[in-house]
């Protein structure tokens, strides 16, 4: 396996790594992973996986996530596709900077996506590394976010009344996106804390997801939040990602925050997605 890093805050490409039908050897796997944790970002290109070689993929690396809000594509419980027609109108699917997920108590290690259908211009996916954003963390800030639990939630894009719920039903959206009461769930996590498998501190999450800060007014939280988000978010710490036909990406959703981008219009876009719970031992 090579792996070439990307001269940007994080990202690496992999070349010469035997995929075949999807499972990964062992010293692949090994290297893979500590690639992930190394760089954040991984993408193999000419990755050119069937929905069982995606799936085999996936489970080389740890159980399948909890995928809620979105159904999965036919006769598969953990493949979602991510697709938008030539002729959509709705607004371009999580466009906004999110870690996937964090809403959950135990939120994914990481998102494996695969392209099967990209544009010629536009389209690309946006990482910001939030363990780098954690280091240059400005004092007064930190001071401000030190010991502080945020309130995560899927309610304000699953919710009924959410960006993808009752409204966004009627539009001529391609993704099968299913928003129900149970986003009105909430939990807690350490916006600044050690990465699970490495120990680095990272931010987690942003506003989107954290609907609120425990123990702080909903309107102090929302600008503390909105600075958070501007500063996490800012260009120093941003690699943007561009797809190529049958590329495999596969991220650390533990320390990154990612978004979609349009600029595609009059072409059709198609990704399989998977998550992956945690990585086995």
């Amino acid at each position: 396996m090579q792996i070439v890093p990307y001269q940007a805050p994080c990202g690496a490409r992999i070349e010469s790594i035997q995929l075949n039908d999807g499972t990964l050897k062992s010293e692949d796997r090994s290297a893979l992973i500590d690639a992930l944790h190394q760089y954040h970002v991984v993408a193999i290109p000419g990755a050119a996986l069937d929905d069982d070689a995606l799936e085999r993929f996936s489970l080389s690396l740890g159980p399948f996530g909890d995928d809620p809000f979105i159904a999965p594509i036919a006769n598969r419980n953990h493949i979602i596709a991510v697709c938008r027609r030539a002729d959509e109108t709705a607004p371009i699917f999580a466009e906004n900077w999110h870690t996937d997920w964090s809403f959950q108590k135990t939120p994914p290690a990481a998102t494996c996506l695969q392209a099967r259908i990209i544009p010629p211009v536009g389209g690309q996916t946006c990482f910001a590394n939030q363990q780098l954003a954690a280091a240059e963390l400005p004092s007064a800030l930190r001071a401000t976010l030190t010991g502080r639990n945020a309130i995560h939630s899927a309610k304000l894009p699953y919710a009924p009344e959410g960006v993808y719920g009752d409204v966004d039903r009627s539009s001529d959206r391609s993704m099968d996106i299913r928003a129900d009461q149970s986003a009105y769930a909430v939990q807690a996590h350490p916006i600044l804390s050690a990465h699970p498998a490495t120990g680095i501190e990272r931010i987690f999450g942003c506003v989107g997801y954290i609907v609120g800060i425990e123990g702080l007014p909903d309107d102090e939280a929302l600008d503390i939040l909105l600075e958070l988000m501007t500063y996490q978010s800012d260009d120093r710490f941003v690699y943007t990602h561009h797809w190529e036909p049958e590329m495999l990406l596969i991220w650390d959703n533990r320390s990154v925050l990612h978004k979609a981008t349009g600029g595609y219009e009059g072409y059709e876009r198609l990704l399989h997605r998977t998550t992956v719970s945690y990585f086995e031992a």
